[in-house]
């Protein structure tokens, strides 16, 4: 190890924790069928929130981690959220009902939420602006196949041996993360943390957290329902009122001043829409082809994972592109291909090819490939040092909200749909009007997808220079120094 750049054992950090991370955000994916049955739980509102109790907590303690690696260190904090986080998983695999299950899984989030930032942050400290690219090449793998692979792994562990196995699985790795952290991983604090905010803590997890529960009522009892709309107003409110105490507080837990970058807000925006999509799409499929189609958990995964093939394609290409394009027309054309996938999904019934709905994800990996690599790159391109860790806590937060939204309005809409159809998934005297439920979700969802890609209008490649065409100096072996364009 000693002989490898500290910027590479930094990556290989960095690619453990972000794969362990996004890997939970979909595994369970395929195991809720699994999980409904032998937990005895009865609705879709109910079983989503195994998913969406994990992201809402990662999105809660995101914004922690920024100052806490600020104040304590990074490598402290790294490794706290890892034991954390590969505890959690334990406990998980150890739930005796739905209701311990859920409460593991928040508890899960905690350590995840404050694990990716940090490593995001030290990641972009460890190389510099003119390597951003190349960095953003690297965390493309486990930012797309982790994902993308959660399914497969998911349907293997279920197949061969069981539910309890989708979150041991972690236990190694994270325990291998932490032994190359302790000896290996330096130590980074900002000289001016700041304070801990605890005003700007209470209001976002509660405005989150009553938004979500709202959005996860309304496909059982309507948007009008009473219930429904006290919380989605309550958490709107609460959010709102988050946003001006943060704005007036000198110290703030989420700083939301930084949104003020215009490139950096742009790019936000943009991975917002993208997040909220793939959540929302990946939900959806795995459901409708495990309770309709009747495939097993391992053939749903071999179906989607073919996503993480067309990303894997497009990743390098899309890493030396950008070099010249710029982020953009990269963006445009990913999250258009990524929009149109959805609506294309909309078209299918339980006389479609397995086949075809494989090459739609593999069009669709490329899509999202193709809007991962810029996004990574050119985000922090005109954030300051100083700056980076809050700033990556904001994007990471942007990241698991707009996962959470996306599987809790996908559950919702599922919900509401089914009901209008008249029926139940997995009953096969309802088939015809379960998979018209979700042609009805694809579709709608399709279209907030596809409209999205006008945010990519909003992206300034002149802003994103510094991560593009620089010329940098270095130095040869016999020490004359040649000048190269990166």
């Amino acid at each position: 190890m000693k002989r490898i750049e500290y910027k590479y054992i930094v990556a290989l950090l960095a690619v453990f924790a972000i794969f362990m991370e996004l890997l939970d955000s979909t595994v369970v994916n395929v195991a809720v069928p699994t999980l409904q049955q032998d937990f005895d739980v009865r609705t879709a509102s109910t079983i989503q929130w195994v998913i969406t109790g994990y992201l809402l907590s990662l999105a809660v303690f995101i914004p922690i981690s920024g100052w806490a690696g600020d104040r304590f260190g990074t490598r402290k904090i790294f490794m706290f959220a890892l034991a954390v986080f590969t505890g959690a998983s334990m406990l998980c695999a150890l739930a005796w009902n739905i209701e311990s299950l859920i409460a593991f899984r928040v508890l899960q989030g905690v350590g995840g939420g404050m694990l990716s930032p940090v490593a995001f942050s030290t990641l972009w400290r460890a190389f510099p602006p003119e390597e951003r690219s190349k960095a953003a090449g690297i965390m493309v793998v486990p930012a797309s196949v982790a994902p993308a692979s959660g399914p497969i792994i998911g349907g293997l562990l279920l197949k061969y041996l069981s539910w309890h196995w989708i979150f041991l699985v972690n236990v190694p790795v994270g325990l291998a993360a932490l032994v190359i952290s302790f000896f290996y991983l330096k130590e980074h604090t900002e000289p001016d943390p700041g304070r801990f905010d605890p005003y700007g803590f209470a209001l976002s997890a509660s405005g989150l957290a009553s938004l979500l529960y709202a959005l996860s009522q309304a496909g059982d009892n309507g948007f009008g329902d009473a219930q429904v709309l006290g919380f989605g107003i309550g958490g709107f409110a609460l959010l709102a009122v988050f946003v001006v105490v943060e704005l007036r507080t000198p110290e703030p837990m989420l700083d939301v001043r930084i949104f003020a970058n215009a490139l950096f807000r742009a790019c936000n925006i943009a991975w917002l829409v993208t997040m909220f999509a793939f959540g929302s799409m990946i939900f959806l499929l795995t459901l409708e082809l495990q309770f309709e189609r009747g495939l097993s958990a391992l053939e749903t995964g071999l179906v989607v994972f073919t996503m993480a093939i067309g990303v894997m394609f497009v990743a390098q290409p899309a890493s030396r592109i950008y070099r010249v394009v710029g982020p953009q027309r990269m963006i445009a054309l990913g999250l258009a291909v990524s929009g149109g996938t959805y609506l294309a999904l909309s078209q299918i019934d339980l006389e479609t090819s397995a086949w075809t709905i494989r090459a739609l994800m593999l069009v669709r990996g490329v899509g999202f490939g193709l809007v991962l690599v810029p996004l990574q790159a050119a985000t922090y391109a005109t954030v300051s040092p100083a700056q980076t860790g809050r700033a990556t806590a904001v994007y990471n937060a942007t990241s698991q909200f707009a996962s959470s939204l996306g599987v809790a309005v996908a559950a919702s809409m599922l919900t509401s749909r089914l009901a209008r159809h008249g029926a139940q998934l997995g009953n096969p005297a309802t088939h015809a009007g379960a998979v018209n439920a979700f042609q009805d979700s694809f579709l709608l969802l399709g279209l907030v997808a596809l409209g999205g890609t006008a945010v990519a209008l909003l992206i300034s490649d002149r802003a994103a220079a510094p991560t593009m065409n620089v010329r940098t100096t270095l130095v040869a072996p016999d020490d004359a120094e040649m000048s190269v364009s990166l």
